[in-house]
């Protein structure tokens, strides 16, 4: 029998109807082959972090639990993505779609495009929030508390959506 593993993925988008295309991909992890959706936080709104010029972002979190690997779970994660018409550009560009490995367990990992824990997820409050909803006592390894954390991004205004 194979492990099962639990995973966190950050959601957003801030092209075709973001509010949209974060539930759409919410029911698309939860069929994943070999994985069960546990949690989904609620959906924010967030300024774009880098290229300013562009729409807000709307942003949310998913826990998952899988027997699929790591490498095997961001195949997943790209081909949702492709599915949603995600075309990458530059770094910090508007996209459709960004489905974001978080974590997955405790594994260090930084190879073939997979780099965990997500090396910037403890300085962004689109993912705290969220992050704090699923879990008020999370721990990101080698950073903090969750809460903590998400107190030290006061620059980055982050509110929840409303009509989601």
């Amino acid at each position: 029998m194979s492990q099962i593993s639990q995973a966190l993925i950050a959601l957003g988008s801030n092209l075709d109807n973001p509010v949209a295309q974060v539930r759409r991909a919410f029911d698309e992890l939860a069929i994943i082959p070999e994985s069960h959706l546990l949690a989904c936080s609620s959906l924010y709104r967030s300024e774009p972090i880098g290229n300013q010029d562009q729409p807000e972002f709307i942003n949310a979190v998913a826990q998952i639990e899988t027997t699929l690997s790591p490498h095997d779970l961001l195949e997943k994660l790209l081909e949702i993505e492709k599915d949603h018409g995600r075309v990458r550009g530059l770094s910090n560009d508007p996209r459709t779609l960004d489905l974001d490995m978080l974590m997955y367990d405790e594994l260090e990992c930084n190879e073939n495009g997979l780099i965990l824990p997500h090396p910037r997820m403890y300085q962004r409050a689109f993912v705290l929030k969220p992050l704090m909803e699923i879990s008020a006592n999370f721990i990101i390894p080698g950073h903090g508390a969750v809460a903590e954390l998400l107190s030290a991004c006061t620059n980055q205004r982050i509110e929840r959506e409303k009509n989601w």
